[in-house]
């Protein structure tokens, strides 16, 4: 791995099928022991129910306010500041319940990759 500083570009923004836009900010092979993803929920919308395997995941709450229900856990309540640990192969999902874009960072131990994603319903 070599140092450098990764410029995120708004332009590379995607929708993602389990229900929410997706903007990568460091997810590369060179480091692939931890990738970190921007992601942005609309209002009112609920994500595909889904669970990673081999991968751990952390939302870090930048913005707005949702339920998020982890296995294992009753729904809560998460707003700007909160961390969410989700270990491997834990179905998780999150609700928007606010009227501005739930924002939050999901940070993956190692890296994401689509192949480590299960859906496991309607987003």
């Amino acid at each position: 791995m070599q140092p450098q500083i990764l410029k995120a570009d708004e332009a590379d923004e995607y929708y993602f099928a389990e229900g929410c836009f997706i903007l990568e900010l460091s997810n590369s092979p060179a480091d692939a022991e931890v990738s970190v993803a921007r992601a942005r929920v609309k209002p009112g919308v609920t994500t595909q129910l889904h669970r990673l395997h081999g991968v751990t995941e952390r939302y870090v709450l930048l913005a707005g306010q949702g339920v998020v229900a982890i296995e294992g856990l009753p729904p809560q309540t998460v707003t700007e500041g909160d961390v969410v640990i989700i270990p491997p192969r834990c179905p998780q999902q999150i609700t928007n319940i606010g009227d501005v874009d739930l924002v939050f960072l999901a940070i993956c131990s190692p890296r994401f990759r689509l192949e480590v994603y299960e859906g496991l319903g309607e987003a």
